[in-house]
């Protein structure tokens, strides 16, 4: 057997899965960040650990946004449950039952869609994007991930939600 056939294949569900647990587990890092602050130790090292653990949260949370939109695409969702997907992950730990009801309706199963079918909807521009995004993983991780860094260094620019009160 070839390493690449017992390496396990990052399906979409498989990434959607681990990317909706790390949004869930940023909200616990930060809950515990703002119990510091506002119980544990209110001052300076309070602050300190909500602004870590809401930069983690909020970078998990772009992460998260652009999964939905990549696997949604993928999986054809419509527009709709892609825009529920992305909220989700504005309520603490709802990524998770999101997930869950994904695969129990079967939004996530099959793979990435690399080629062409007879289906219309592949002769759209986006599927066409998204396929040759596919076909190059390389080349989709980078852009993925210098999307996410640039939605990240604009986010750190507008500022924490809510303003950042203290």
């Amino acid at each position: 057997m070839s390493a690449s056939e017992t390496r396990p294949r990052l399906t979409p569900e498989r990434f959607f899965r681990l990317i909706a647990v790390a949004e869930a587990a940023t909200w616990t890092l930060l809950i515990a960040g703002m119990l510091l602050k506002y119980v544990v130790a209110p001052g300076e090292t309070g602050d300190l650990a909500v602004r870590v653990s809401g930069s983690i949260h909020g970078f998990v949370f772009i992460t998260y946004a652009a999964t939905v939109v990549v696997v949604g695409l993928n999986q054809r969702w419509p527009v709709g449950r892609i825009a529920f997907g992305i909220l989700t992950a504005v309520v603490p730990y709802a990524t998770i039952p999101f997930e869950r009801w994904l695969v129990r309706r079967g939004h996530l199963t099959g793979g990435w869609r690399t080629e062409e079918t007879d289906d219309p909807r592949d002769r759209a521009w986006i599927d066409r994007l998204l396929r040759w995004f596919l076909a190059r993983p390389l080349v989709l991780a980078v852009v993925f991930v210098l999307t996410i860094v640039a939605l990240f260094a604009v986010a750190l620019t507008l500022g924490p939600p809510g303003g950042g009160q203290h």
